[in-house]
């Protein structure tokens, strides 16, 4: 791989048919370019070696580096393969395997029902041995508990437990959330349909918690918004409730907090003649830019960099075991999109 000494961003601008310009704002984190292009550039600069001084120095600070002999192996435990843990992980292995370690992505088996069987499982797969494990969203909270009482470094790609002394790393949906409300409120609407799982995971109570701390914050009236919970344990019944939701009349517009739920309101809405923006604003909180609807007005969520960020807090954690925990937000600006805009009736 080549150094950074033979690298430059010439080289980049070049291999990218971009200007110098356009790389060093990518590289550098400022505004002012569509999201594919910023992840463009980042993934050419990793694949070249080329690492910006203010990279460098931020390792230094931390005591992150490259490998230097030890090859280490970490395990990152999923509660489900879901389509939106491929990006987390993948910024996870990229940024492990430029500083030389393995990761592993491991799903518990459902037939684990308490912590004995938990540990037997763990010791006879190895897992036990791992030179620390990441703790991704949606695995149950007994397990996750079992998990971070283990005296091995750890990381939760997730908001942590209350009370509980562990690194973790989330893209912050409670500022998501607070910017889609930010936006549906300037634009002039009242009448808010929040749509999504709202009691099975922290993460969802947290989403509804920041959508009525928001909503206060904003002077609006909490009894005129609704709630809906998400319908992936029975989409046609969801679906049918949705469109009754929708054909009342009562909403101006919908904020989707889980990931595939705008695509389906967006057919819904097509299929009941629904004109968006016009009629109904929605908001979606999508993991990445929609392959079908890259218009879709959205808070930018830092899945791929909380993967990134995870790795290095762990191989701190590693090389400082003795450090105070950290709780790292990722926050991420709105995409303007074509889905919200004001109120027509």
């Amino acid at each position: 791989m080549p150094r950074k000494k033979t690298v430059t961003l010439r080289h980049l601008a070049d291999q990218l048919g971009l200007t110098v310009h356009t790389v060093s704002k990518a590289l550098r984190g400022l505004p002012g370019m569509a999201e594919s292009t910023r992840r463009e550039v980042l993934l050419a600069a990793r694949e070249l070696g080329y690492v910006t001084k203010a990279q460098e120095d931020g390792m230094m600070a931390e005591r992150i580096y490259p490998i230097d002999g030890k090859r280490r192996r970490f395990v990152l435990f999923v509660g489900a393969q879901q389509s939106y843990f491929a990006s987390r992980f993948n910024g996870l292995q990229v940024r492990m395997q430029e500083l030389g370690h393995s990761i592993a992505s491991v799903v518990p088996p459902k037939h684990l029902k308490n912590e004995n069987e938990l540990m037997e499982w763990m010791e006879r797969e190895g897992h036990l041995y791992a030179d620390g494990l990441f703790l991704a969203p949606g695995i149950p909270e007994w397990m996750e508990a079992f998990f971070i009482q283990l005296p091995l470094s750890k990381v939760l790609i997730s908001y942590p437990p209350e009370s509980a002394e562990v690194d973790s790393v989330v893209w912050d949906v409670q500022h998501a959330v607070h910017l889609a409300v930010d936006r549906l409120h300037a634009d002039g609407h009242k009448r808010i349909l929040y749509v999504g799982n709202i009691e099975s995971q922290r993460g969802f109570r947290l989403r509804r918690l920041a959508f009525s701390a928001a909503l206060a914050r904003n002077g609006m009236d909490i009894a005129m918004t609704g709630l809906m919970d998400a319908g992936f344990g029975n989409r046609e019944a969801w679906l049918k409730q949705l469109e009754a939701e929708l054909l009342s009349s009562q909403y101006t517009a919908v904020l989707a907090v889980m990931p595939e739920e705008s695509e389906w309101i967006i057919e819904l809405t097509q299929k009941l003649g629904i004109s968006m923006p016009d009629e109904l604003s929605l908001i979606g909180m999508e993991h990445d830019e929609h392959e079908r609807y890259p218009h879709l007005t959205r808070p930018i969520l830092r899945v791929q960099e909380a993967g990134e960020r995870a790795a290095e807090l762990m191989l701190r954690r590693v090389a400082n075991p003795h450090l105070p925990c950290e709780h790292i937000r990722l926050l991420g600006p709105m995409v303007q999109g074509n889905t919200a805009g004001e109120p027509r009736r």
